[in-house]
């Protein structure tokens, strides 16, 4: 054994996962491998195994993490049945002959698709698909294109139900549902500010986001009316399986998820779009995403463990108390390292690793956690959409079909104003902190 301060350690642990993450190694190899060998080095290998075999055990345990296989089955369902398309083609019909209509027509689609699959990766693929070529195909700018399709696909990760959410609340002590409720206004909000981008800077400048040509946009009529209403039961029947349930206390978050399941199955058969090889799809994409998610909680859990165990959670807590300018200083400090991490490291790395550290010195400075907690769940909406990790990015950019000529340039280009929105958001929420917490405090069983 070595004799490190916790200083050095911190160092150590800290350096070593952001320096290993850029050699491109999966992150939860990353994490373990670092906790495990800096373990065996200040503590020696009995209290190292003892610290990593309590930790995952610990996390086999919290019952919680069990809505993530079962949001995650209901999100595929959703994605491989098809019954979110006729959504898209209503509202396409509705509002096509717009100036930047088809932009504006991703957004609420985004928004709505959010609601119902809680995966960036299916709600990205989703949109790219349906909306990319429809929309440079009719002349759409390709960065305003590629940055509609990121940003209302990233909208999945913070509006329930979101597996970050899930993952997040038990990490940071936190209700889930309530955290599901804090978080429907500001995803509101960011598509409602989305949408009025889209708008002026499509007013501004026409050419951006031409309207549908007159001959392709049918006149209102109560049969288009009527195809609306109807594409809009499933993700209506989802709302109210899931957080209509939380929201009225019916039930928890876990059993809420069961729901959703459950309903997600009944829409795929009423739709007459089930199958047996989706079943097998969903469950072997649940296997693939649930078990991808516990083996980087179960090591960055155990990476906490010897973080914390070598004192160095305190040095960090230290650092971040002494800043200068009092709590809001600090806070805007806790803020700047999660957004700088977003753009290295995966979110769910950043959450079990930080949320565990960060946690306590939130309660120390005197902010309300639901709040804070929704704070860096929006600041983690633009980790997905800031390279060089950014998977929203790479999603678009893998998904679009070559021949429309969309680089990564465009895809970066088009994300930066909706990156700016997110900021606006994030200062909205911290003028304004009841978006958060109003419709918390009105849950029914909340205690506060």
């Amino acid at each position: 054994m070595i004799e490190l301060s916790a200083e050095v350690v911190t160092f150590l642990m800290l350096g070593g996962v952001f320096g290993l993450v850029l050699t491109g190694f999966p992150i939860a190899f990353v994490i373990g491998s670092v906790a495990f060998i800096v373990g065996i080095l200040i503590f020696g290998p009995d209290i190292t195994y003892h610290i990593l075999y309590t930790r995952f055990y610990g996390l086999s345990l919290n019952y919680p993490y069990l809505a993530v296989p079962l949001f995650t089955f209901m999100g595929v369902i959703l994605q491989h049945s098809g019954i979110t398309k006729d959504l898209y083609d209503s509202l396409y019909e509705s509002l096509g002959n717009l100036k930047g209509g088809l932009a504006i027509v991703t957004i609420i689609f985004g928004t709505i698709l959010a609601t119902c699959l809680g995966v960036i990766a299916a709600s990205v693929t989703i949109l790219t698909l349906i909306a990319l070529e429809p929309m440079i195909s009719r002349g759409y700018d390709k960065p305003l294109a590629a940055g509609t399709i990121v940003a209302s696909g990233t909208l999945g990760i913070l509006i329930p139900p979101s597996i970050m959410l899930v993952v997040y609340g038990p990490q940071a002590g936190l209700s889930i549902g309530q955290m599901f409720m804090g978080a429907i206004f500001p995803g509101l909000i960011l598509s409602g500010l989305y949408i009025a981008y889209i708008v002026i800077r499509c007013r501004i400048n026409p050419e951006l986001g031409p309207s549908t040509p007159s001959e392709e946009i049918t006149k209102f009529s109560m049969e288009k009316f009527f195809k609306l209403l109807k594409s809009m039961v499933p993700p209506v029947v989802l709302i109210l399986a899931v957080l209509g349930t939380i929201f009225t206390g019916i039930a928890p978050p876990t059993e809420a998820a069961a729901m959703g399941s459950l309903a997600a199955i009944l829409l795929a058969i009423a739709y007459r779009k089930f199958s047996w090889n989706l079943i097998k799809h969903a469950c072997i994409e649940t296997l693939r995403v649930s078990s991808f998610v516990v083996l980087i909680a179960a090591l960055s859990y155990a990476f906490v463990g010897v973080f914390m165990s070598a004192g160095s959670g305190e040095v960090v807590s230290n650092f971040i108390l002494s800043v200068p300018g009092g709590r809001w200083a600090a806070f805007i400090v806790i803020m700047l390292i999660v957004f700088l991490l977003g753009m290295f490291i995966e979110w769910i790395g950043i959450v079990f690793i930080i949320v565990p550290i960060f946690s306590p010195i939130i309660i120390k400075l005197g902010f309300n956690p639901l709040w804070a907690g929704m704070m860096v769940c929006i600041n983690l909406q633009m980790a997905f959409q800031t390279p060089p990790m950014a998977m929203s990015i790479f999603v678009l950019k893998g998904t679009a079909p070559p021949k429309l000529g969309l680089t990564i340039g465009h895809i970066i280009k088009g994300v930066i104003p909706f990156i700016l929105i997110i900021m606006l958001t994030l200062v909205l929420c911290t003028i304004f902190p009841g978006i958060i917490t109003w419709l918390p405090e009105k849950m029914i069983g909340s205690s506060w």
